[in-house]
């Protein structure tokens, strides 16, 4: 049970449509946006950044990847299970998704997917274990501004990850089952976020 009671559909009608629309898209809307939406110019301005975050350059199925990791590396379940189910989205491969946690050795991964998955776990843990040989690895593959879009995935998913753990927010049912199917790899399950 979360531990900031969320809002209902109701008590946001200014997001009905644009919510309605991301339920028929997605199969749900994030039960986050119900308890940040308590102070919606917070929930607008985490879901602008967002929207910047994912555009870029860089392959957004990389970007949902390195979202996953460094939830990972923070031990965020319901940020692990929400951008399991946006990679899909993205253009991830189930295979490649399923063997994410073999991302050092799968061929499914490229030398600049693996650098990018690199710095997300590490950046993950706290304290932030990113190096300078991280970049170092990285910038064979990315320039700066790419790795800037990378940065900013971690960081966007350091408030989100710190968000869902402290608020105990409940995941819902299609993020759980694909975090089910295709995060084994990563002892995935659903924690704190366990739905009711």
């Amino acid at each position: 049970m979360p531990h900031i009671t969320p809002l209902t559909e109701e008590d946001l009608p200014d997001y009905r449509d644009e919510f309605a629309a991301m339920a028929a898209g997605a199969g749900y809307v994030p039960n986050s946006f119900w308890t940040l939406g308590r102070r919606p110019q917070i929930l607008d301005a985490v879901r602008t950044l967002a929207q910047a975050v994912f555009s870029g350059s860089v392959d957004p199925g990389l970007k949902s990847l390195v979202a996953v990791m460094s939830s990972y590396g923070a031990g965020c379940k319901y940020c692990q299970a929400h951008q399991a189910v946006a990679s899909l989205h993205r253009g991830v491969t189930q295979d490649k998704l399923d063997a994410l946690a073999s991302f050092e050795h799968s061929p499914l991964f490229s030398d600049a997917d693996r650098a990018a998955l690199r710095l997300a776990f590490a950046s993950g843990q706290q304290p932030n274990g990113a190096t300078a040989q991280h970049f170092d690895d990285l910038r064979h593959h990315f320039d700066d501004g790419e790795l800037v879009e990378i940065c900013a995935v971690i960081a966007l998913f350091g408030f989100l990850n710190r968000w869902n753990e402290t608020v105990a927010t409940e995941l819902e049912d299609v993020p759980v089952t694909v975090a089910s199917k295709h995060l084994d790899g990563l002892r995935w399950e659903p924690g704190r976020h366990r739905p009711n």
